[in-house]
């Protein structure tokens, strides 16, 4: 009997190295959280941990995507990419977490940089890989253009969730638990866009600096592979 090659497994050999890179950086960050938890006796910290889960959602669900059979994932397109959608603010939203660095006793305050920079650095890998596959899809049936154009969307969309996230403190679920505020928040701020400043100020210029973050590297990855 022949045995099964990584080739023929539905998760490709590069994608079992993207997880385990991946796994190998959550896996420090979660080691740096604790180690600060036995440092100081404090749980200070310890809500990074809920945000790297969620900031793993919607690179599970593109991946699930991603390796799904052909007629199955054309029928789960549509409900697993609004799901995507619906989480995929919560990996670059720990960018945002950096607001917390401040200094603090029991702990010197370089720990503290690495540990929130290594927990940012981990949404914001999680939301690029997730993308990638995203748009992957798209670009296969939409052609490249419109593939980037919905990267371009996805991440101004991100960018305006990290605003609804970190200023007005609603989550993911708030379209199911408190759909009614939150949709009054959302037009009262498309309806009057010079009222809210700090609305379109955080969505655009973090909407600028994901994407030419993604953009670069996507350009690295493929001058790598023009190079091998």
């Amino acid at each position: 009997m022949q045995a099964l090659s990584l080739s023929s497994l539905p998760v490709s050999r590069a994608r079992l190295t993207l997880m385990f890179v991946l796994g190998a950086s959550l896996t420090l960050s979660m080691l740096l959280i604790m180690g600060r938890v036995l440092l100081t006796g404090h749980l200070t910290f310890l809500f990074l941990v809920w945000n790297l889960f969620l900031a793993v959602i919607p690179f599970a669900l593109s991946t699930l995507l991603g390796i799904a059979q052909a007629p199955l994932r054309t029928r789960m397109l549509v409900p697993v990419g609004a799901a995507w959608l619906l989480f995929f603010p919560n990996a670059p939203y720990i960018l945002t977490d950096l607001f917390h660095l401040d200094a603090r006793p029991g702990v010197p305050l370089w720990y503290d940089l690495a540990l929130i920079l290594s927990c940012a650095w981990n949404g914001l890998m999680l939301a690029y890989a997730s993308l990638s596959d995203m748009q992957r899809l798209v670009q296969a049936r939409l052609g490249f253009w419109t593939g980037w154009v919905f990267a371009t969307l996805a991440l101004l969309l991100s960018s305006f969730g990290i605003y609804l996230g970190r200023y007005l403190r609603f989550n993911s679920w708030d379209v199911l638990t408190n759909p009614l505020t939150l949709f009054y928040d959302i037009v009262n701020r498309i309806l009057h866009p010079f009222s809210f400043p700090g609305t379109w100020g955080v969505t655009l210029v973090f909407g600028l600096f994901l994407l030419v973050g993604y953009g670069t590297v996507r350009l690295l990855g493929r001058a790598h592979e023009e190079e091998a």
